[in-house]
């Protein structure tokens, strides 16, 4: 299931909870008002909470790895999509503030009409499934920052390619 459709969409990591799945990839049914997390503030051993790929994201930039900056959404913050079809309470606020963190820590803002901030949005879980998640890049482009990002490139046939494909990916 998609975890957002009408709003923005940022990083987030999936796991549903099944009787098939083996005892150790269960996912505890927590009930927590922290629902995004950005890199740093987790660690690997949190692949249950963050996904696979948030919680090494999380490690790598505690271990001064070169990652860049981002945030991810919790495993508890889907299921309770997942059960309720709504956004957790506290989530839009947590998602806002961690985009405006993002855009002061990187000096540009996500949809800005000179140089945005472009996020990759990848779906994650706690056992790696390549090709099975769901994946936007280029979130942050849009009609009225396209031109200026191809002039920017010398490149507007890249920057068109590049809206294409977000919008694509984000109707897929």
């Amino acid at each position: 299931r998609r975890f957002n459709r009408g709003g923005y969409k940022t990083a987030w990591t999936h796991q549903s909870p099944s009787p098939q799945s083996t005892a150790h990839h269960r996912l505890p049914i927590v009930m927590s008002s922290k629902w995004v997390y950005y890199f740093g503030e987790g660690n690997k051993s949190q692949k249950a909470l963050l996904g696979g790929k948030g919680a090494n994201l999380s490690e790598m930039t505690n271990l001064g790895l070169p990652v860049p900056p981002g945030f991810t959404i919790t495993t508890t913050a889907c299921i309770e999509f997942t059960k309720t079809n709504k956004w957790p309470a506290g989530l839009a606020e947590q998602v806002d503030a961690n985009i405006a963190k993002l855009e002061k820590q990187m000096e540009k803002k996500l949809g800005g009409s000179k140089d945005p901030i472009l996020l990759s949005v990848r779906s994650g879980a706690v056992i790696s499934m390549p090709g099975m998640m769901d994946t936007v890049l280029n979130l942050g482009l849009n009609e009225r920052n396209v031109k200026s990002i191809g002039k920017a490139a010398n490149n507007m046939r890249w920057a068109y390619d590049s809206f294409r494909r977000f919008i694509q990916m984000f109707a897929d």
